[in-house]
């Protein structure tokens, strides 16, 4: 029988399975939605239940489309920076996940921002205070936890780990960790400072393990026999520029999705300045690597925006159109929800700026369009500004990823040249390949990098990207300029 790993790769939208083979070929895939809510403006949760459940789903989906397998292990790959929280004696979650979208805890950020901490925080995680990070919102679920009841803490790799085990391992790994806003980067242990300044009992939260490690077993889940092996965990956009071999400093890739992450991987960890962040980006052995990230908090979710506002019928056409887009375009800043990395803006909002009577719908395609390569143009010119090495082999990942067109603006926009990866499943295979380290399918990172990997090599084009950027920065300006309070005659 086939022997395989099963990667799950739980993301803001669905969660997927994936077979991978000790070859490193996908045998099968299968997914299954999970569902957002908005109970107010600007917040953004979704139930933990369900979300278990769309990974079963996903799981069965996967296992009835592939072949017959001896599954070796399980590898988990999932949203950053969402959390939630459970009873610790009888596992039912006690609240929500609150995603990583969520603004709820602005005002709690911000009054730690007013209070001078944001430096010392920066210093210690690598992280900027934001509603995007998930310190403020642990104390948001905590403080609506009748007292008295013993609560576990955790991203979303502690929850499907507390699920597959049966409620038996309450740990994460060190990457998701370092985006928690309460692990100190350094020394690699739950910081007693930040617990106490976020207000989170550090006994809540789980044990930290490398990425590649062993989290237990499987119990009592669903199509799957008890005693499978756990062997790996790591947040998505780790996962996948581990899965892309990106193992030498300066190696990055860019995740387009709703959001966008932009991740390049350093020799040492450097504290960040410009607006980007420094992170875990994986850890092998007890030995972090570390990585430079920007979060770009709306990327790809514009398009299908777009093209319901200009009545077209899909993604496809929006590009189509923005391909025929005269020179003139306006800028466009899709801070629909602020702005993330480099600006790091959370009361931006989304704007048209330069629009004239002579403005078309190829001109307004193009604009939203155009918004993907040049945030992801603002976070490569600060990475490159504090990067002890060249930025080297960059590589594109993602569904949006698959779009040529979307690639040569960005390639063309860099200057760079852009690996557009045919596996849209690259946080998977990540996750699949730490799982395989572990289970020794793999002996080391040589193997992994000897991987075949299928792509296409777009190479950067003579443009007008130079005036183009001139008219987006314009528009990033006006995007964070308040509004008048009131009108002076």
């Amino acid at each position: 029988m086939t022997t395989a790993i099963l990667a799950i790769d739980q993301g803001t939208t669905n969660s997927k399975a994936v077979l991978v083979s000790t070859t490193g070929e996908i045998l099968s895939r299968g997914a299954s939605p999970v569902g957002i809510e908005h109970p107010q403006p600007g917040w953004v949760e979704q139930s933990p239940v369900r979300l278990w459940q769309s990974v079963q789903e996903a799981i069965a989906a996967c296992l009835e489309a592939g072949p017959a397998v001896d599954i070796l292990g399980i590898a988990i790959s999932n949203q950053r920076e969402s959390v939630t929280l459970w009873d610790a004696e009888t596992g039912k979650p006690l609240g929500p996940v609150v995603s990583w979208q969520c603004r709820r805890s602005a005002p709690a950020c911000a009054d730690l921002i007013a209070a001078g901490h944001a430096p010392r925080v920066q210093a210690l995680t690598g992280l900027p205070i934001d509603p995007m990070f998930p310190g403020p919102k642990m104390k948001w679920l905590l403080d609506r936890v009748p007292p008295g009841r013993n609560v576990r803490l955790g991203t979303i790799d502690a929850w499907l780990i507390h699920c597959f085990t049966g409620g038996t391992v309450h740990a994460c790994d060190a990457a998701n960790a370092a985006r928690s806003q309460l692990y100190d980067l350094n020394r690699q242990v739950w910081s007693d400072e930040l617990c106490a300044l976020f207000g989170v009992p550090k006994s809540a939260l789980p044990e930290v393990r490398d990425s590649a490690a062993r989290f237990g077993v499987t119990k009592g889940v669903a199509g799957l026999k008890d005693g499978i092996p756990i062997a790996s965990a790591i947040g998505d956009s780790h996962a996948a520029l581990f899965g892309h071999g990106a193992f030498e400093p300066g190696d990055g890739k860019v995740t387009f999705g709703t959001g966008s992450s932009i991740m390049t991987t350093l020799p040492s960890f450097i504290a960040p300045e410009h607006g980007i962040t420094t992170t875990i980006a994986w850890s092998i052995g007890g030995r972090p690597t570390y990585a430079f990230e920007g979060n770009i908090l709306v990327s790809a979710a514009a398009l299908p925006w777009m093209a319901d506002m200009l009545g077209l019928p899909d993604v496809q056409a929006l590009t189509d159109l923005a391909a025929t887009a005269e020179p003139g375009t306006p800028g466009f800043v899709p801070a629909f929800v602020g702005l993330g990395a480099p600006y790091w803006h959370s009361d931006a909002r989304a704007l048209f700026a330069g629009i004239t009577f002579n403005t078309t719908r190829a001109q307004m395609a193009r604009a939203v369009t155009d918004s993907m390569a040049f945030q992801v143009h603002d976070v490569f010119k600060a990475m490159s500004a504090q990067s002890p090495t060249p930025l080297g082999r960059l590589y594109a990942d993602g569904g949006p990823s698959r779009n040529t067109f979307l690639m040569q603006c960005v390639a063309d926009t860099l200057n760079h040249g852009l690996t557009q990866c045919d596996a849209p499943e690259a946080s998977a295979l990540g996750a699949a390949y730490l799982a395989g380290l572990t289970l020794g399918v793999w002996p080391d990172l040589a193997a992994i990098a000897a991987l075949p990997r299928a792509g296409n090599l777009i190479t950067p084009r003579p443009c007008d990207a130079k005036d183009r950027l001139l008219v987006w920065q314009d528009a990033i300006y006006r995007s964070t300029v308040p509004g008048p309070s009131s009108m002076s005659e």
